[in-house]
């Protein structure tokens, strides 16, 4: 059994994750850079080391300096978090040759699902429907041939990308040079690789994930849902489980493919099967190969402590639940509140001078944020979770109207007069709503 786990990882996820390790009785170990020395999760800790300066490069994307940690304080495991290492085959690798437990998938999975190529064909393979597309790399001699094959609007993707960068549109074929050029420059300058892939550009999709964990020897469930359609530059803010626009058969069917998908695999620990939805089909996007940032919303409508279930199948000892024994209640929402001007969106960094999270039945707020906490501004700007919980979507929405209205952060500017907006729209409230909803909200509300 895993006896100590360093956390690889900062903000309101590495507290996450040391709660749960305090809860299974397991040692903690948290890494810092120095601009995080007061941080909760550090001041939380059993123990903590300080791995570097601000820039992540130098301190959290470290591998060298965290693999010395591990040494250093006898850790026999790693928890990566969501983010900087969570999804770098080359750090699982090399933690397995030093003897310490990855609390992951293993380095084949990660490197198989971090190429979107690759990861399409694968879902393929195993049975999880893919939106039509290229079937590999395109390249500027295929390009317009390919876009004429699956018809235009077409996308055009960065094969290593994320975060919606090296993606664009190509409506016509007269914006498909453009787009296929830009496409290629920002890949290469985000990722190192210039590779792009396309796909054909569903209008008003959303986007649909499915929560899978497998034991790693053939063994796997779902967790249901989460409906992530309201995005703002590709960046999910607003996240719903179950989603408003799925019925229990079409939940239930497309989970099932997903947990016979990774039983096929052999996937080992949790992982997100994303998808966009329209006309009652789904088309597989990619599959994210660690924890989400909305993984609450899951656990509060199955009861399952997502950390949990990474470390016991980490340790060899499988999944605590079966299919048959998971049971899905009520409605969840999660809001993103983030350091950052609610209309443009410029991050907010500061010092917080009065914090006080809501409360009552329902309600869970993740975070790392205190009074005299200071945010800085190296990393992302996210200042916490908000986590509601009903027994009905109506109740949940009306439970989250009066929590925000609870929730102080004084002295930075943060999001939460978007969400006292969005609980209110007659839109929201009805569940219509699509991945390009809220852009076009924001674009009609600009002052």
């Amino acid at each position: 059994m895993i006896s100590k786990i360093l956390i690889a990882n900062r903000g309101e996820i590495a507290l996450r994750v040391l709660r749960a390790c305090k809860e299974l009785g397991i040692a903690t170990v948290a890494v810092h850079s120095t601009a995080d020395a007061n941080a909760m999760h550090v001041r939380l800790a059993d123990e903590s080391v300080c791995i570097g300066p601000p820039p992540s490069r130098d301190s959290y994307l470290n591998i060298h300096q965290i693999v010395a940690a591990c040494e250093i304080t006898g850790a026999d495991a790693v928890h990566p978090g969501y983010g900087f290492l969570s999804e770098n085959a080359k750090f699982a690798e090399i933690l397995d040759a030093h003897g310490i437990t990855f609390i992951g998938p293993t380095a084949e999975h990660i490197r198989l699902m971090g190429d979107k190529i690759t990861a399409k064909q694968t879902a393929v393979e195993l049975g999880i429907p893919v939106v039509p597309g290229s079937d590999g790399e395109v390249t500027a001699e295929n390009a317009l041939e390919t876009a004429r094959q699956i018809g235009f609007p077409v996308l055009i993707k960065a094969t290593a990308g994320g975060g919606g960068r090296g993606m664009k549109v190509a409506k016509t074929e007269a914006d498909l040079d453009e787009a296929f050029n830009t496409a290629r420059t920002e890949a290469a300058a985000a990722f190192g690789n210039a590779a792009v892939y396309m796909e054909k550009y569903l209008g008003k999709p959303r986007h649909i994930e499915i929560q899978v964990v497998g034991d790693g020897v053939g063994n796997a469930i779902h967790l249901g849902e989460r409906d992530c359609s309201l995005q703002r530059r590709h960046q999910k803010v607003w996240e719903e489980a179950n989603s408003p626009a799925l019925n229990v058969e079409q939940r239930m069917k497309i989970g099932q493919i997903c947990a016979d998908a990774m039983k096929k695999m052999k996937y080992r620990g949790a992982g997100t099967i994303e998808f966009l939805y329209e006309n009652g089909e789904f088309y597989f996007i990619e599959m994210n190969t660690r924890l989400q940032v909305e993984h609450p919303i899951t656990e509060a409508i199955t009861g399952i402590d997502l950390v949990h279930e990474q470390i016991r199948v980490a340790s060899g000892a499988g999944l605590s639940v079966t299919q048959e024994e998971i049971v899905f209640s009520g409605h969840a929402i999660e809001c993103r509140i983030n350091a950052e001007d609610p209309r443009t969106f410029v991050p907010s960094p500061g010092t917080i001078t009065h914090f006080h999270a809501p409360g009552g039945l329902g309600v869970r707020v993740d975070s790392g944020a205190y009074a005299g906490y200071k945010i800085p501004p190296y990393y992302d700007s996210l200042i916490g979770k908000l986590i509601v919980h009903g027994r009905t979507r109506v109740e949940c929405m009306m439970r989250l109207r009066r929590v925000l209205d609870e929730f102080v952060v004084d002295g930075v500017k943060t999001t939460l007069p978007l969400f006292q907006d969005l609980v209110s729209n007659q839109d929201i409230a009805n569940g219509d709503y699509d991945i390009h909803w809220l852009e076009n909200y924001l674009a009609g509300h600009k002052q």
